[in-house]
Parts: structure tokens; sequence; C-alpha cells
């Protein structure tokens, strides 16, 4: 599995610079808030594809009052084709400030899904406490976070889908756009979105199917799509739900136009989650009840990537403690002691971390660095 072996901060965050080693797989950072708790943890998770688990601008990376900022990491692959030491790196690009630039062993990525050969990442942060109460779109972006981490091509189609929806937008709203023109982007939006729903369907299966979720000390959750392309999905070929949505994009010109977006499509997707045993909505459960659902999908999500991909993610858990009751982070504790891969935790109070002193190291952030928690 991969471990974090070293990381160093530039002017990333509050850390004007930071060389940290880990001296256990499992780490606890605590500390006031503000003391850069986070930080520490959305550094990690930019060395992977993505805006990292806070969807930061590259504008809000830098320290206070610097124009540039860079993330390094050795990563330790021990078995695998890219078995071995491996030198990531991360940050502004130096002719572009407002870019990040990406370097494996020294070289350059045009294609930062490269990285996701060898590693990968799953988190969970407080603003997720909230994925029940927001809208639609949070609930998707969540989804594609997770199936980001098992497809990496992922990224491309939805950005590809994003692009030609936006520009389709822009022509119906113009009022002159020329219908071959708008035939080609139509035709754009089938496609990607039907591999993006693809995508998102399948991984929802899977997580469906893991009957280890029962044996979390979680809720297990049922996972279902509210899209009328998934359901589609199920009962025809994706060639054939193409020529459906291409359809029904050219058919819905007018009301599109009228309403500033398209009417179908991937976009029009929830995510809806319930307890597997109950079959309680998580929309409708106590916030206790939603964080232990979260805590067991992101669990289940994990064990996925290890099982499909044959190599743990990194598990990167912000205030993981928070609205859980005694015997669920014990549960949680139980889970860790089973992970055989960095996995990095925080929460200002030590003392909520006690079981976990046998096996994880504990710091503390303060003026920028980090120093051990006794």
């Amino acid at each position: 599995m991969a471990h974090l072996a070293r990381l160093v901060l530039t002017d990333f965050r509050n850390y004007r610079h930071l060389s940290w080693t880990p001296d256990a797989p499992v780490t606890v950072v605590v500390g006031e808030n503000g003391s850069g708790k986070t930080n520490l943890l959305e550094s990690v998770s930019l060395l992977l594809p993505g805006r990292g688990l806070r969807g930061a601008r590259v504008a809000d990376l830098p320290r206070h009052g610097c124009a540039r900022w860079g993330v390094a990491a050795r990563i330790h692959v021990p078995d695998g084709v890219e078995e071995g030491t491996r030198e990531l790196a991360v940050g502004s690009d130096p002719a572009r400030p407002e870019r990040r630039i990406v370097r494996l062993d020294g070289e350059v990525l045009r294609n930062r899904a490269r990285v996701s050969d060898f590693l990968s990442a799953v988190w969970l942060t407080p603003q997720m406490d909230r994925l029940f109460q927001e809208g639609a779109g949070g609930r998707r972006r969540f989804l594609d976070r997770l199936v980001l981490a098992m497809e990496p091509g992922h990224g491309r189609e939805l950005a590809a889908y994003d692009h030609a929806m936006m520009q389709r937008n822009r022509l119906l709203g113009d009022g002159r756009a020329d219908p071959a023109w708008l035939c080609a982007l139509e035709d754009a939006m089938a496609r990607h979105g039907v591999a993006v729903m693809a995508a998102r369907a399948g991984l929802v299966a899977l997580l469906n199917a893991d009957e280890e979720a029962l044996c979390d000390g979680f809720p297990a959750t049922t996972l279902h799509l509210e899209s009328e392309v998934a359901e589609r999905l199920r009962h025809a070929s994706a060639l054939m739900v193409e020529d459906w949505l291409r359809e029904r994009l050219a058919a819905s010109r007018s009301g599109d136009r009228a309403r500033g977006s398209a009417g179908h499509g991937a976009h029009r997707t929830d995510l809806r989650l319930h307890d597997r045993a109950t079959g309680r909505g998580a929309a409708h459960s106590s916030t206790g009840q939603q964080k232990a659902m979260l805590v067991g999908l992101v669990l289940s999500h994990a064990r996925l990537i290890a099982r499909m991909r044959g190599q743990a993610p990194l598990i990167l858990l912000d205030e993981p403690l928070v609205h859980l009751d005694e015997a669920r982070r014990a549960a949680l504790f139980r889970a860790i002691g089973r992970l055989d891969t960095t996995v990095m935790l925080s929460g200002t109070d030590a003392a909520q971390f006690a079981p976990l002193r046998d096996q994880a190291a504990f710091v503390m952030p303060r003026d920028g660095n980090l120093v051990s928690v006794p």
C-alpha cells in the first residue's frame, strides 16, 4: 500500500516552510481552530487530480503576501507496476502563478491523471456534514469525487460535458445559433453525458454491493441516483441512450433558451442515501446518524478502491469525531486499525483520540511547524 514518507510545504496557506517525516502510518493532528490542521490535510489532497478537499482556487493557496506556493511529497509504493519511491510536487507555475504545475520525479506532467496510477485518496470534511441540506449540485460534486478516485478519466468526461453545455447555453441565449453547430454540441453532450452517468451508476452499484459495510459499526447505506439518463441506462445500451438524449436536447431548444439551461442531461442528477437496514433517508435522519452514514460510506469507498485497484487510498479525515457518539468513535478507531495506508485525522481535543495512542503519532501545528504531542 502507498504511504506518505515525507511532506514539504513552501508558502502554502499558513506554512512558510515545513519539512515533515511522519513517524507512523496514522497521524492525529490536534490544535486550536485556525492553527493549520485542515491546511495540512488539504496539502496532501492537492497532490491528486482535482482541487483538493476544500475545492479552493489556486489564488487562495499561497501564504499571505506570497505569489507562489508549493507542496512536495515522497510517496513509498511497495509493490505493483509503480514500485519504488516517487517524488511528487504540485505548485504554482513559475511562468503563470495563477496556474498549477505538477512534477513527478522531476518531470513536468502534462496529464495529472498519471498520478492516479500509483496514488489515490479519500477524505471527509466538516463541510460534508451539510451534504443532505445542500442542493443537488453539492451531492453531484461529492459523488463525482468518489468516481474520480476510481476512474481518473471521469474528470475529462465531466469537463468535456460541461464545456459543451456552456457553449450550447451561450448559443441558445444569443438567439442566432447555427443548427449544425448546435447539433455538434448536443452530440458532445450526449456522448460525454452518458459516459459520466455510466461511471456514476457503476460506482453506486459497487458501493451498494459492499457487504462488509454491514460490519463496520456504521450504518450501511443504499445509494440511489435520481436521473432520467441513469434510469434509461438500466434498460438500454449506452448508444441507445446517447441517441435518446441527443434527440431530447434538439427537441427542447426553445424551452432551454427560455430557462437558460438544458432541461435534460447528466447535470440533472441527484444522489439520495438511505440507511440500508431501516430504509430511512439521510435527509430525514439526525445529524449524528447522517455523519455516521457518511463515515461508513467513506470507509466503504476506501475498501472498494483497495479491492479494485490493488492499493488502498490515503485517508484524510478532518474533524471526523464531530457528531459521533462514543460507540461510533470506537468503531472508527477500530476501522483505522485495520487499514494499511497513510491515515491523517484532525481535531481540537487530543484526549478524544486517546484509543489511537498505541498506533498513531500525535502532532500539533505551531508557528507554521509541527511539534510532537506527548
